[in-house]
């Protein structure tokens, strides 16, 4: 068991009305067709965070040190920072190229709800990890 609850109606909303963006990549919409300059012609982009982790909200200070543990993670792996943002509120996140599996495995180390999958020709999608 993970130990993750699936989030509320309430927050559910919030990521699918939310937009999603990073450096020089297209902005995101969940359910809806980005762009595809800026996207990789294979691959996938991973939109993760490591903010607030269950919807719930933490110091900008714990988000911040959460925030670099995630880019630590990865070093590795092409990244850019970016936000998803929603009327006033917006959270950091990064943009990863990496398969789902691996960018799952790191949402769960980091407690998020959900991450968004972004593939060049097809609406980016929701997952939800609980």
């Amino acid at each position: 068991m993970s130990g993750i609850l699936p989030p509320s109606a309430a927050i559910r909303r919030s990521y699918r009305l939310s937009t999603y963006h990073a450096a020089t990549l297209p902005v995101v919409r969940v359910g809806q067709r980005p762009d595809d300059a800026g996207l990789p012609r294979r691959g996938t982009i991973v939109m993760l965070s490591a903010c607030n982790p269950g919807g719930r909200r933490r110091p900008d200070g714990w988000n911040a040190r959460m925030m670099a543990h995630l880019a630590r993670d990865l070093r590795h792996v092409p990244h850019h920072l970016g936000e998803g943002r929603l009327g006033r509120w917006s959270e950091p996140l990064y943009a990863v190229e990496m398969d789902l599996a691996p960018a799952l495995r790191l949402a769960r180390r980091y407690r998020q709800n959900a991450v968004v999958v972004v593939r060049r020709g097809q609406a980016a999608r929701l997952v939800y990890l609980a």
